[in-house]
């Protein structure tokens, strides 16, 4: 892991790369295909579950009136669609059990 706390890309390529041996060019794309796939499903309005790990889940937010905290003016929020990310419950322990 870099060290600015920070899980990246290459960090996941150079794990698989110690672990499995593939060279690190193969590990890279490999990474890369995963994250494609993610993201294409995504895009086509799939949720993405990752067992033990978490869910990835579009949400349609419909439009409503916001408020500028500055000015106090009232102004509307168009409708959007948001990603979440609900971390499962063995991540939400593991996490818990080392905080």
């Amino acid at each position: 892991m870099a060290e600015t706390g920070t899980l990246t890309r290459a960090d996941l390529a150079e794990l698989l790369h110690q672990q499995i041996g593939l060279s690190r060019a193969q590990c890279a794309a490999l990474v890369e295909r995963v994250l494609e796939h993610m993201c294409k499903a995504l895009d086509g309005g799939e949720n993405v579950k990752i067992s033990g790990f978490g869910t990835f889940v579009l949400r349609d937010k419909a439009e409503r009136i916001g408020r500028n905290p500055k000015s106090g003016v009232e102004v509307p929020i168009a409708p959007r669609r948001v990603l979440t990310f609900r971390a499962s419950q063995s991540m939400r322990d593991r996490i818990a059990r080392a905080g």
